[in-house]
């Protein structure tokens, strides 16, 4: 890692930075996890691995639509009811040279075992330098929208369950806490959604995947009220609703022709979106214990979002219905209920008296290819590590212990 300071106070700085709690970290989901766990009837239908050459990959609206080759070497693929999904390297790029992390095919094989043996994970939370870590899976994508598009919605159903199983029992069961489980909920049905919340909850995880922009994803919107009982369920059980950058499948976009880059820089605006959607519905107002976490987001768009926020509330207060299901100015339920991470903003540090020093933590965002490993300490040094002990212990990790209830693993 190159580093912006000098060796000698880069040495200082990481004194003070104690064991990380990691957010946001991924995980490549196990090669049986679906097959030895969904019924018979399902095998062939539901979420199985095999080995084909790769074949072309294309995003039509916001999806990959992807096929099997015929020549080629093999790579591995994810084969659900009618979709076919590779393993792609840039999902599991830790240790990989940046020039070698590309859009192709690999198979498990070509990962480092600690993309997604959870024996394997843990020593490369050691090598980083990080206590506790929760992950967010990949091939499901981010809150589980696989399934939400999954015709047999049964199957889908069933297809979840047995995810937060394997998330609890295999991937968190033997890490003795140091891996926070993160379940996934039904997203087409509110009801089954509080039922796979209370679930979860009655076994002790305090965290569920959620997708930022509902509406994005052909779902209700939260101005609709219709997730007000899934909301109530996690204010109930303390369920921590963690919302992954880019969630909402749909990402910001300037022009069809732009290159990677400007998505991958202005990706951001999603969580823009998503937290004024919040701030303005009402939802953090009707429910005062829900707490939000916004995750790979980066925290430096915050404080100008609730200035303006704050000022359209006054402002516009007579045409722009911003104080109809908002008594109080927006702010005061972002500092109350709202936590977003993040892993290079030094920006945001500079912020960090506007963003808020309790609403703020670190991440790792392991094994992608943006992510900090295995300098992720050196990473918080650079960054944060010049603020008093009190402020650097709350990032790195004070806050996710209170947020997700970790007082006894941590």
């Amino acid at each position: 890692m190159v580093t912006a300071i000098g060796e000698g106070l880069l040495a200082g700085r990481l004194e003070k930075i104690p064991l990380l709690v990691d957010v946001d970290a991924h995980v490549v989901e196990s090669p049986d996890l679906w097959s030895s766990r969904l019924p018979a009837r399902y095998r062939d239908v539901g979420p199985r691995l095999v080995h084909a050459p790769a074949g072309e990959v294309a995003l039509v609206d916001g999806k990959y639509v992807e096929r099997p080759g015929t020549e080629g070497p093999d790579v591995a693929w994810w084969l659900y009811e009618e979709t076919a999904t590779q393993l792609k390297r840039y999902i599991a790029a830790a240790g990989v040279p940046a020039d070698e992390v590309t859009m192709d095919g690999i198979t498990y094989a070509d990962t480092r075992p600690g993309c997604w043996q959870p024996a394997e994970r843990l020593n490369d939370m050691d090598i980083n330098g990080v206590q506790a870590q929760m992950c967010f899976p990949n091939y499901v994508r981010f809150c589980g929208q696989m399934f939400l598009w999954g015709q047999d919605k049964e199957l889908s159903r069933l297809c979840v369950e047995a995810y937060n199983d394997w998330m609890v029992e295999e991937w968190c069961g033997s890490s003795r806490g140091r891996l926070i489980p993160l379940c996934l909920v039904p997203l087409w049905d509110v009801d089954l959604a509080v039922a796979e919340v209370r679930r979860n909850a009655a076994r002790g995880v305090h965290a569920v995947a959620f997708t930022e922009l509902p509406s994005y994803l052909g779902l209700p919107s939260l101005h609709s009220r219709y997730w007000d009982p899934f909301f109530a369920a996690c204010q109930e059980t303390r369920t921590v609703v963690s919302m992954h950058i880019g969630s909402g499948t749909k990402t910001p976009q300037s022009s069809a022709d732009a290159p990677g880059a400007v998505g991958a820089t202005i990706i951001f605006g999603n969580s823009v979106a998503s937290l004024t959607d919040f701030l303005f519905s009402g939802v953090l107002h009707r429910f005062p214990g829900l707490k939000l976490l916004y995750a790979e987001a980066q925290i430096g768009w915050i404080p100008y979002l609730l200035e303006r926020a704050d000022d359209v509330w006054e402002t516009h207060r007579g045409w722009s219905h911003g104080q109809d299901n908002c008594p109080e100015p927006p702010s005061t339920y972002y500092f109350r209920q709202v936590y977003s991470c993040f892993f290079k903003d030094s920006v945001g540090v500079e912020l960090l008296d506007k963003v808020g020093e309790d609403n703020v933590l670190f991440e790792t965002d392991y094994p992608h290819q943006d992510g900090t490993w295995p300098h992720s300490r050196q990473a918080a040094a650079e960054q944060f590590g010049h603020l008093d002990q009190a402020k650097i212990d709350k990032i790195a990790r004070g806050n996710a212990i209170r947020l997700l209830a970790l007082e006894h693993a941590c």
